[in-house]
């Protein structure tokens, strides 16, 4: 769902937030607490242009830190003009830190992918 959204500092900004699966298909109908979550908090955090959260939990069933019910391996792309000038690894801990509360209670995963507004991601999509 794309959406327009006041940034903090007053300006616009688009925020593109796809609750999917892995495959691709919407996630609709379901608890997505932990979705919630981190899309409130990176959205607070980094006033992003775009950020899709896909959840690919079921990928991991059956694996250490897999539990019934999902929610604990995500896959984040996120771009945000608080990224420009700043390493992979910088932008990654940020959101980490931002992340902490979720990682300590229950995600045991994150794929992280973090732009600038301009970079291309060299993750697949």
């Amino acid at each position: 769902m794309a959406s327009s959204n006041h940034a903090p500092n007053g300006g616009l900004y688009a925020l593109k937030c796809r609750p999917v699966d892995a495959d691709g298909s919407a996630r609709y109908g379901v608890s997505m607490a932990v979705r919630d979550s981190i899309t409130s908090k990176l959205t607070a955090a980094f006033a992003p242009t775009e950020l899709e959260i896909i959840d690919e939990s079921h990928l991991h069933a059956g694996h250490v830190g897999a539990r019934p019910g999902g929610e604990t391996h995500f896959r984040v792309r996120i771009t945000a003009a608080a990224f420009a000038g700043q390493s992979r690894v910088d932008r990654q801990r940020q959101v980490y830190a931002v992340l902490a509360d979720e990682m300590k209670g229950g995600v045991h995963a994150l794929a992280l992918a973090t732009t600038a507004p301009g970079e291309r991601s060299l993750v697949r999509r």
